[in-house]
């Protein structure tokens, strides 16, 4: 299975920057998240790197016959109304799991939004492992890793670098992408 997923994203064009880091355990997250295509491509690369990953997915989607494809690639259900649920559910499967990589859309949307959710970082930081940011550059059909951080309890700050990290990253919509931040055209 890996060398197909390998196979259709060399056809369609994608290269990898950057390599995933060799951790156990890590909340990746990808921006910006545009498109349910996002989630295609990144499926097919974890599929591709041969690692398992976990997609937190709003409880909805779970119906025959998609929950089964879903839950296939990662997919974990939530209630996306709970956060506090969320965090803590999410934190159980990381210390439950011997290996994941929980990977979040920070935006928590496919439309544009300048408030990014912040449950990925207390997650983050509840389960003492650390954050990786990740892309999807659509204009340059690139699949980025980028830096490993630990939350240092500053949510603001890291939320700051966090966000400058996306600047210039292209998405397959980019009227639907914002990080929020003054002089959105700066690159990083």
């Amino acid at each position: 299975m890996w060398f197909i997923s390998k196979f259709l994203l060399r056809i369609f064009g994608w290269k990898v920057h950057g390599t995933v880091p060799d951790l156990k355990k890590a909340v990746g997250i990808v921006a910006p998240h545009t498109s349910i295509y996002d989630f295609v491509i990144g499926g097919l690369f974890f599929v591709s790197l041969r690692k398992k990953a976990g997609f937190l997915i709003k409880s909805s989607y779970f119906f025959f016959p998609l929950g089964i494809i879903l839950k296939a690639f990662g997919g974990i259900p939530v209630d996306s109304k709970s956060k506090t649920n969320m965090i803590n559910k999410s934190v159980e499967i990381i210390r439950q799991r011997d290996n994941i990589f929980l990977v979040i859309t920070p935006e928590g949307t496919r439309s544009a939004t300048k408030h990014w959710k912040r449950g990925f970082y207390y997650i983050s930081l509840k389960a003492g492992i650390p954050i990786i940011h990740g892309y999807l550059d659509y204009k340059y059909k690139i699949i980025g890793i980028g830096p490993v951080i630990w939350p240092s309890g500053d949510i603001d700050a890291d939320m700051l670098k966090i966000k400058k990290y996306y600047l210039g990253i292209n998405a397959r919509h980019p009227e639907r992408f914002t990080t929020g931040l003054e002089g959105e055209n700066e690159k990083r």
